[in-house]
């Protein structure tokens, strides 16, 4: 994790304690498209690079990821995809791996509403996910100027987690085969 992404979680974890309506203000912010709530800019521009404009990609990942952490405040060292794959196999619904596609297939533009659904599901299962990994995650899938295949990568990883931590359980379960 980088010390920049670091420090802005560990900055979200301390809000609270400094501003007991900082987290009411960014969990408001998600109704708005990400850095176009005014409220929100004393506690997220602080972060933003001086030579970023208002639309580069890694302002509105942090803008996106303060409201997350806003509705969800359980910092973990799980990606979001593994901790939802835990949810599904907890509750074994074929819905959440509906939602989990549906964010796979989400654009720049409506990333954020499918992501805090799923982060609402997360939280109602009270399963942590790694923000900072979910920052630099979001840095790049918002970025309208980088290679499409980049954005797959993360998307491709996401995959293999969700589906890994569905396979742990199932290989928990199952008998380990005999060799014939």
């Amino acid at each position: 994790m980088s010390d920049y992404a670091q420090s802005f979680i560990e900055y979200l974890e301390a809000l609270p304690e400094r501003d007991r309506g900082a987290l009411a203000v960014l969990r408001r912010s998600l109704g708005f498209a990400p850095g176009a709530y005014p409220p929100a800019y004393p506690y997220v521009e602080r972060f933003v690079a001086a030579e970023r404009h208002a639309q580069d990609a890694s302002r509105l990942a942090l803008y996106v990821v303060a409201g997350l952490y806003a509705t969800h405040p359980r910092q973990g060292g799980k990606s979001l995809a593994t901790s939802l794959g835990e949810l599904m196999r907890q509750r074994d619904s074929a819905s959440i791996e509906q939602r989990f596609v549906a964010l796979l297939g989400a654009d720049a533009e409506n990333l954020a509403v499918y992501l805090r659904q799923i982060v609402s599901l997360l939280a109602a299962g009270d399963l942590p996910l790694d923000y900072a990994a979910l920052l630099k995650d979001l840095s790049l899938w918002l970025n309208p100027r980088i290679d499409p295949e980049r954005c797959d990568v993360v998307r491709q990883r996401w995959v293999r987690d969700f589906y890994r931590a569905l396979a742990s359980a199932s290989s928990e379960k199952m008998p380990t085969p005999a060799n014939d």
